[in-house]
């Protein structure tokens, strides 16, 4: 038999212990080679959003990229560490170190070269729904299949040099372990789990802190400082803090004695701790997987709500032309629509500017009269407000809770008018600025104290579009109506850029809705690749674990069942311990999603995040029992086999 052979033989017999590791390479290779399918695709760049789509993937890329090369060192180490007693009696035998080297190079080579074939044989096969599902998502022109020969060269050489390069690096664990210490692998009698209380109280610590660096204004240092802190916080809960929580439930005899309850909970300290770097990665990779999935579909949510909520289809604002140049300027607008066949109302609106300053930050303002704001209340679907006097103002703003700490006491004052104090009657908190999704906040004043502010303040004109057949419906891409919409808003940004910031703004609503649509569907589409990625990885290193205890657990319990532990009694133990190892996981990091993500999304004015977050932890909830469901049955399968 020769070298190659023996190699060969030896993946072939430990085929069980591979094939999660195996399938999750491929399945890495086959999402890369998916997106260079894409990237290198040579009409990419000739259609609209491509070249910025093609752009998002070579991220995604990377990334996968990345998350590979660490999982294939991590599972490469872990595979090398269960191999020990192996060996140690290649070694009794005659082998030299040079020769057990050259049989795990060639080992994990074997295994790399049939996961590129397979991923990219997948691949090939997936491309042209690959292509199709990425156009559609993403709202782009159809991509035809072509024979991507950049993608598989690409791909090949890439992950090629990925196994090369761990494959050697590997070696370095192998070559400190001398004879004695291989042939005990891993039959030497563990120690009991011990927790620190220091570290316990550390943990709690670094998670409080993370807390508190979350709910700090939207700020790099705050997001570095409890992404650092939550992260350590993590580690420390899965190697300090759950082990003395399993210290503490021992505490209690009478619980403790119940049924088999001694047998698990012995047997889940060692395993808590003895994978406690793995649960802390599958948490952190689920974790961020949760928050990146939750975020799009809270953008998408809030997106939606935007559209439907903002009364006007066009908003023309501006502040530096004269009331013949807007007039003459807005001519296309109304052009367009008469063109189209579409009834508009055209309403000129003047409002004043105000501001607010705010931490060293200016916050605008947009000042109307009470009378036109009646005027405009039935084509925004408001009702009239009763009539100010003095002072008064109605203070209308789209959700911001930061309003609170403008409006002080009921009071607030504008840096433009520092002799004059705002009483606040009323406030109306609405889902979208009625002017626009952009719009800034709308303070409402009696006609008298308009016309007194006007001599001094500075004032702006909107023109705003009412058209009642482009309401209630969400615009699809490519329609008539989206078309119109972004005609319109390139246009105006062009003459804009061309005066230099001194003409006129458009805010087209179709347009914004579709723009941030796309980038949304382009996110999610490459997400949900790359949060499969991780969900089957998280799968297939905790398979890994349970595979490596395997023969461990198996002489415990034949042990176990000569005293009596029935085939029911092994079953429900084991049970308990996979499910804890599968889904303390996901529920460490739906909390840490949904305190990381709420206070983020509010400051960015996103409120609903909930739903959101139960969608993509109920999905990632859904994929982890079917992975727990195969596992635990193949598991507690082999333990019956061993029992007496």
């Amino acid at each position: 038999m020769s070298f190659p052979q023996f190699a060969f033989n030896n993946i072939r017999r430990n085929a069980r212990s591979y094939i999660a590791f195996f399938l999750s390479s491929a399945f890495m290779v086959m999402v890369f080679f998916a997106y260079a399918v894409f990237m290198f695709h040579p009409d990419v760049t000739s259609i609209e959003l491509g070249e910025n789509s093609a752009a998002g993937m070579k991220i995604a890329s990377y990334i996968v990229f990345i998350f590979a090369f660490f999982f294939v060192l991590y599972s490469i180490s872990a595979f090398l560490k269960s191999r020990n007693l192996e060996f140690g009696i290649l070694t009794i035998l005659g082998a030299r170190p040079g020769q057990i080297n050259k049989l795990i190079f060639m080992e994990n080579m074997l295994i790399g070269l049939f996961s590129i074939l397979t991923g990219m044989a997948g691949g090939l096969l997936l491309s042209k729904m690959f292509l199709l599902l990425s156009t559609k998502m993403i709202g782009i022109a159809n991509l035809p299949l072509y024979w991507p020969v950049k993608a598989i060269v690409v791909t090949a050489a890439a992950f090629l040099g990925l196994f090369i390069v761990i494959s050697a690096f590997t070696l370095l664990f192998i070559r400190k372990n001398r004879v004695l210490e291989l042939l005990k692998g891993t039959s030497k009698p563990k120690k009991e789990p011990k927790a620190s209380l220091l570290l316990s109280a550390l943990c709690i610590a670094l998670l409080a802190a993370g807390y508190w660096a979350i709910r700090q204004p939207l700020d790099p240092k705050w997001l570095l400082t409890a992404a650092v802190t939550g992260i350590a916080g993590t580690y420390f809960f899965y190697t300090q803090l759950s082990v003395l929580t399993i210290s503490l439930l021992k505490l209690s005899r009478r619980r403790l004695w119940r049924g088999t309850n001694l047998l698990w909970i012995s047997e889940m300290a060692y395993k808590l701790k003895d994978n406690a770097r793995m649960l802390f990665l599958v948490t952190v990779v689920t974790s961020l997987a949760c928050m990146a999935s939750s975020f799009l579909l809270s953008i998408n949510n809030a997106n939606k709500d935007a559209y439907v909520n903002s009364p006007f289809a066009f908003t023309y604002t501006t502040s530096h032309l004269s009331a013949a140049a807007a007039e003459k300027d807005t001519q296309l607008i109304r052009d367009r629509l008469q063109a189209e066949g579409l009834k508009y109302t055209e309403n000129k609106v003047g409002l004043l500017h105000g501001t607010i300053v705010k931490e060293g930050k200016f916050i605008p303002f947009n000042i109307l009269p009470l009378d036109r704001y009646n005027e405009l209340a039935p084509q925004m679907g408001r009702e009239a407000e009763a009539g100010l006097s003095g002072s008064e103002i109605l203070l209308i703003h789209s959700n911001d809770f930061n309003i609170k700490d403008y409006a002080k006491d009921n009071r607030v004052k504008l840096l433009e008018y520092p002799g004059q104090t705002f009483i606040v009657k009323k406030t109306l908190e609405l889902p979208t600025s009625p002017f626009g999704q952009y719009a800034a906040p709308l303070l409402v004043i009696s006609g008298d104290m308009y016309n007194q502010l006007a001599v001094k303040g500075s004032a702006l004109t909107m023109f705003l579009y009412k058209v009642p057949a482009l309401d209630g419906q969400l615009p699809a891409a490519g329609s008539r109506t989206a078309l119109l919409s972004t005609e319109l808003a390139d246009t105006y940004r062009d003459r804009d850029n061309q005066s230099h910031g001194l003409g006129g703004y458009l805010s087209a609503r179709d347009y914004l809705y579709l723009t941030t649509k796309q980038g949304a569907s382009m996110l999610g589409f490459i997400g949900i690749f790359i949060a499969l990625i991780f969900s089957v990885s998280s799968a297939s290193f905790l398979y890994f674990r349970l595979h490596s205890e395997l023969a461990a657990d198996q002489r415990m319990y034949r042990a176990l069942s000569k005293i009596g532990l029935s085939p029911g009694e092994m079953s429900g133990s084991a049970t308990r311990q996979i499910a804890l190892l599968f889904y303390i996981p996901i529920l460490v990091a739906w909390v840490q999603t949904l305190v990381v993500l709420r206070p983020v999304m509010v400051q960015i004015q996103v409120y609903e995040i909930t739903v959101p977050v139960l969608m993509t932890i109920g999905a990632f909830l859904a994929v982890q029992t079917l992975y727990f469901a195969v596992v635990r049955s193949r598991y507690v399968h082999s333990l019956k086999r061993t029992m007496v």
